[in-house]
């Protein structure tokens, strides 16, 4: 009875939560779907890029994780397996589709009965097929970061013709005036908001893949070294 009472007070407490929290979401939905009208129809590319860049940052955030690029021990793994077995085709394919680093080991143990020379330029050769995987989409998060702030200028300009708009013979429409001013700084300003985040994340990101690509490219000269007696491994 007792169970059965509390598990009631907290559903109704539940239910009772979730009504007054509604209100403010509305409310918070409706000031947002304002602000959009009140920007004009110049916002919606905005938006456009803000979707996009925002689904390009959490998909490198996600595919530019450490233990993905790079796993810990992969090189020892590998040097151990080839001790054993040698290069088998097995061993190769489980090397490249592990990861990127695996890629370029794979590159350099499919030319392991060449020279050195011969393994790091197969290596090196990778190296640029990796780079490009890993530097997916930066381009377009660039771009997104340089054109955003032209799309709010642009926005700005479109408010400003609206601003003259409102310029008659007999007066100022205070209604076009007030609507061009709210397209001139909503555009403007959310420019800007989509503008720096996505120019921050862009050099972080580039960062990151030029860093994951100089230990990479290591961790290969270290196999090489290795395979060739010219480093214990």
């Amino acid at each position: 009875m007792l169970a059965d009472s509390a598990r009631e007070g907290y559903s109704y407490a539940n239910f009772f939560a979730a009504l007054t929290a509604f209100p403010v979401t509305f409310h918070r939905k409706l000031r947002v779907l304002s602000i959009i009208e009140a920007a004009g129809w110049p916002i919606w590319p905005l938006i456009i890029c803000s979707v996009v860049a925002l689904a390009i940052i959490g998909e490198r955030l996600w595919s530019l994780r450490q233990n993905v690029v790079l796993p810990k021990n992969m090189l020892a793994h590998a040097i151990q397996a080839y001790r054993q077995n040698g290069v088998t085709p097995q061993l190769l394919s489980q090397l490249s589709a592990t990861a990127p680093l695996g890629q370029i080991l794979a590159a350099g143990l499919r030319n392991e009965k060449h020279s050195a020379a011969v393994m790091k330029e197969s290596i090196e050769e990778s190296s640029h097929a990796v780079a490009i995987e890993l530097e997916r989409f930066l381009t377009t998060l660039g771009t997104i970061a340089a054109i955003s702030p032209l799309l709010g200028l642009f926005g700005t300009v479109v408010g400003m013709i609206e601003i003259f708009g409102a310029q008659t013979p007999s007066g100022t429409n205070p209604l076009v005036l007030a609507h061009g001013i709210s397209i001139a700084l909503y555009n403007t300003a959310f420019g800007l908001v989509v503008a720096v985040p996505s120019m921050v994340f862009y050099r972080y990101f580039r960062a990151k893949v030029d860093t994951l690509l100089v230990e990479m490219q290591i961790q290969a000269v270290k196999l090489v070294e290795i395979l060739h007696g010219e480093r214990d491994a």
